[in-house]
Formats: structure tokens, sequence, C-alpha cells
């Protein structure tokens, strides 16, 4: 039987965290690419997904990991209980 939470220190295998980081990208950038809630932070944070890829540049989960509070703070702000609740999952299980 395969274990329902896997150490993510032992292993990644069954966790989607590539997809699930792509997914939660989505779900920032449908308030962020409103120019109504945008600000010079995720405009920066925009830049930063440009350059996702390659050697030595982030990647969709690092750059998740690393700004965990405020993507939080983003969903807080517009009621987004769907990506909380991915966010949540992410960080619990990737970052």
């Amino acid at each position: 039987m395969a274990d329902e939470n896997p150490d993510r220190y032992k292993s990644f295998a069954g966790i989607d965290c590539d997809g699930d980081s792509r997914r939660l990208i989505g779900m920032i950038r449908r308030h962020i690419d409103d120019p109504a809630k945008t600000d010079v932070f995720w405009e920066a944070f925009k830049g930063k997904l440009a350059e996702v890829g390659g050697e030595a540049k982030p990647d969709e989960l690092r750059l998740v990991c690393s700004y965990v509070y405020y993507i939080e703070d983003l969903f807080e702000r517009y009621g987004d209980s769907e990506g909380i609740k991915l966010l949540q999952h992410l960080e619990e299980q990737c970052c």
C-alpha cells in the first residue's frame, strides 16, 4: 500500500510539485495580471517568472516556496480560498 503522505525529505515520488506549482502560478496570474490588483512587487515577480527555466534559473516551485507569505497575502486579500488551499498543500508537501 502506497504511503498517502510521503516524506518529502526522503522522496518526491508521487507528489506533483512541479505541476501543482504551475497551477498555483496560474492562480496568482489571475490576480496580478489585473492592473487594478498588481503593484511593484508583483511586476518584479512577473519578471522572475519570465526567467523560469534553464540552468541556474529559478523554476516555478522555487519561486512559490520563496514567496509563500506574499502569495498567501495576495490570496487572502482577494478571498481566493482555492489558491490558499493549493498554496498550503505545496508548502506542506514540496517547500
